[in-house]
């Protein structure tokens, strides 16, 4: 069939198989023109199927020569209707780590519920023995707790009050202004069910209570902090709540694991265009901003960039691991350098419809966003047949 991008909103309904195979390719090249990275050799990566769970498995297979299990929650195809992007995603990140000779395989179903962390478990226990990286990179809106059955849904609001600033429909380039209303009732509760730490620790221990962890293992979650203008809604708003729990958790878990001589650290990454942020109002406009910016200094990354450089300048240099005074990981530190910052909180107070494709960078945001899905790669001919019905070829 011949597949075209299908918008409804902020989403687009569609997902180009060879789109997405050449996206991978392109990540696992970029990871080994960076040359070898001497680090974990049994990784787990608990969200693997696209954005920076994608990238950290790409960064563990190519730069390290790592056998991988990816847990994702992907939709499979049907006849006539493309699977979902991580699906296809995973189908061709498989099928290249077996042609080079690498271990990988995958579950796809809900990581949050206990039947999938048992069937990952099983699979540790049956292949790898032990795991000594992994990877907590959910991103999703719902959780169900499984120890009590109680379905959480986390909202993006700010806390006290409505917030009001310039946002961009990404699509169109009309700049207006928005307002968010404030959380209310057990939205907090609720958004740091989903979003914070607590599905990471019960991971954490069910690996250790079946000795599934190798000593010296590391895990590693992603977090954002961000600018000033998207603080209302983000740090200071109900997804900062989570985002401080998450923080947390990782003392919690190091504390666990000390007797293995295990660390946990939460990673801070840049803004990037994901299906989640395209969702969010004012972040379209920041990141269409801070692309321009970063672009003409020379310091603008991708997810896979932004691993790579986490694996080989963070996680993997053979000394201690650099954190900032809250114990975190910081490369967001590109995006937060202030000569950047100052540069876009300049640029924001002159944005209008007129001029952001002027002083912003809103075609790269656009390209990002529909690469997501496999559109818009170089090198695709979107006007042949594609074939809707790849398979990831070892689904446990």
């Amino acid at each position: 069939m011949i597949i075209e991008p299908r918008m409804r909103g902020f989403i687009c309904l569609t997902a180009h198989p060879a789109g997405a195979e050449q996206n991978v390719k392109n990540q696992i090249e970029y990871v080994k023109s960076k040359g070898a990275i001497d680090g974990a050799k049994k990784v787990l990566v608990i969200g693997a199927s696209t954005g920076f769970g994608l990238a950290s498995r790409i960064s563990s297979a190519f730069g390290s020569d790592a056998a991988t299990i990816g847990v994702f929650f992907e939709k499979p195809p049907v006849a006539g209707k493309t699977a979902s992007p991580g699906w296809y995603n995973s189908a061709a990140f498989e099928k290249e780590a077996h042609k080079a000779g690498l271990y990988a395989k995958s579950i796809n179903g809900d990581a949050f519920s206990n039947e999938v962390k048992r069937e990952t478990l099983d699979l540790i226990k049956a292949d790898l023995g032990q795991v000594d990286l992994i990877i907590y990179s959910l991103a999703s809106p719902v959780r169900t707790n499984p120890n009590t059955g109680v379905t959480h849904r986390s909202v993006l609001k700010p806390i006290g009050s409505t917030f009001t600033n310039k946002t961009v429909d990404f699509h169109t380039g009309k700049v207006s202004e928005v307002s968010i209303e404030p959380c209310s009732g057990d939205d907090i509760e609720n958004t740091i069910a989903v979003m914070g730490g607590e599905d990471w620790a019960m991971w954490i221990d069910a690996l250790k209570a079946e000795n599934l962890l190798a000593p010296g293992a590391t895990t590693v979650a992603y977090s954002y902090i961000g600018p000033s203008v998207t603080e209302a809604v983000y740090r200071k708003g109900t997804i900062g709540r989570a985002k401080d729990h998450l923080e947390a958790t990782a003392f919690e878990i190091s504390d666990s694991l000390a007797d293995i001589n295990g660390k946990a650290y939460v990673s801070v990454n840049k803004a990037l265009v994901t299906q989640a942020s395209s969702a969010i109002p004012v972040i379209p406009l920041y990141i269409s901003l801070l692309y321009k910016i970063m672009k003409a200094e020379g310091v603008h990354e991708g997810c896979i960039e932004q691993i790579q450089r986490l694996y080989q300048q963070r996680l993997f240099t053979g000394g201690e691991v650099p954190v900032d005074e809250k114990g975190r990981i910081r490369i967001d530190d590109w995006e937060m350098r202030e000569d950047i910052q100052a540069q876009v909180a300049q640029l924001w107070e002159q944005a209008t419809t007129e001029n952001l494709a002027e002083i912003g960078d809103l075609e790269g945001y656009r390209k990002d966003f529909y690469n997501l899905f496999g559109f818009d790669v170089a090198g695709v001919d979107y006007k042949a047949e594609a074939d809707e019905m790849v398979q990831v070829e070892s689904i446990a």
